[in-house]
């Protein structure tokens, strides 16, 4: 649930916000998996959960627990696990990028351009978002210590880019995008237009519609 989104929301409607952003995601990222030839994961927590989510998600989905006491560690173990189940570790790998679940407005084109970044050199991929964090990362190898500062912060960005610096890796970055994390984050998907929004997250925009007609937002 986003708990951002609360008191402007009550906890029903802003855990059916999520739900619907949720189900948007899932849909764009095993599509854009496919048309980009990769393979699609699924971090979730808390670990009763993988019953709901085996029905939910497509099943092309590899479910896996989240690991780790907060964001910023559990981040950093989906890139480890997922480098160690691909044996990548030692070799590198072409890429593994990793999206947030409150991101539906991140599209292909922006994908594709990271996934590009990866295959011509850089090390590290990062797609800004509106609130001076990234709402996708990608790596060819892990780095732990890039996660080691607080997240959700308005320097998260600019402190990420500093330590990828220092560790001499080399850094691109993708136009920017936006997640849905507060409520004022909705006047960019307002700002859509509405084939557009409709094309890449119908159910989130159908719900938004249903908060602006009851008055809500």
């Amino acid at each position: 649930m986003k708990t951002r989104l609360t008191p402007v929301l009550s906890s029903e409607q802003a855990a059916a916000f999520y739900d619907a952003m949720l189900a948007d995601v899932l849909v764009a990222s095993l599509d854009f998996a496919r048309r980009l030839e990769l393979e699609p994961f699924l971090h979730f927590d808390p670990p009763e959960a993988r019953e709901e989510l085996a029905v939910r998600a497509p099943q092309a989905y590899a479910l896996v627990p989240q690991r780790g006491p907060g964001l910023a560690e559990r981040m950093a173990n989906a890139f480890s696990d997922a480098f160690e189940a691909r044996g990548a570790v030692e070799v590198g790998c072409p890429a593994l990028l990793l999206r947030g679940s409150d991101s539906p407005g991140l599209d292909f084109e922006t994908v594709e351009e990271a996934l590009t970044r990866l295959e011509a050199g850089a090390d590290l991929v990062l797609t800004p978002d509106q609130g001076g964090g990234y709402a996708l990362i990608g790596m060819k190898n892990p780095h732990p210590s890039l996660f080691e500062l607080t997240l959700s912060t308005e320097s998260v960005l600019d402190e990420t880019l500093d330590r990828a610096r220092a560790l001499g890796l080399a850094v691109a970055q993708t136009r920017p995008s936006f997640d849905l994390d507060v409520p004022a984050d909705l006047a960019r998907l307002d700002a859509l237009p509405p084939a557009r929004s409709l094309d890449l997250c119908p159910r989130t925009v159908r719900f938004r519609e249903t908060l602006h007609r009851i008055g809500v937002l």
